[in-house]
């Protein structure tokens, strides 16, 4: 039985995919520290149902890398972890639609994505490891032809 908890966030979080999606991410499309925001869709690791949630992106060199930092929470977010049970997802960026191929990035190559990609576009996010207590992690997106 999911909490009161759980059940506000998920309302709170299909309203923002809802708004997103109605003005093409002029609403929704930035977080509040100024981040850009996208919509991931992604089977559910368990269900095999989809399920969309906004996430901050940065792209680059055409692809995309999330970092699933859970605003610094100790417990990574679910679409990561859907993320690394799948093999494709879609993603939104405003008003245009794009099929992805997924890789959740290990090692040398997720601390090189954490630190020259994600937390030098947006140094706020630098805190989080030390704040979650775990390591974040990086996926990478690359839109498929």
């Amino acid at each position: 039985m999911a909490t009161l908890v759980q059940r506000v966030w998920k309302a709170g979080n299909a309203a923002a995919v809802w708004m997103y999606r109605r003005t093409g991410g002029k609403v929704g499309g930035r977080a509040k520290g100024g981040s850009l925001v996208l919509l991931l869709t992604v089977a559910g690791r368990k269900s095999g149902l989809p399920h969309t949630v906004p996430v901050a992106y940065v792209e680059r060199d055409g692809d995309y890398y999330l970092a699933a930092t859970a605003g610094g929470q100790p417990q990574e977010p679910q679409w990561i972890r859907n993320l690394r049970a799948a093999s494709t997802a879609t993603i939104e960026v405003g008003r245009d639609t794009r099929m992805v191929s997924v890789d959740v990035l290990r090692g040398a190559e997720s601390d090189a994505a954490w630190k020259d990609v994600i937390v030098a576009t947006y140094p706020s996010f630098g805190p989080y490891e030390a704040k979650s207590g775990r390591k974040i992690a990086v996926a990478r997106l690359t839109p498929t032809a």
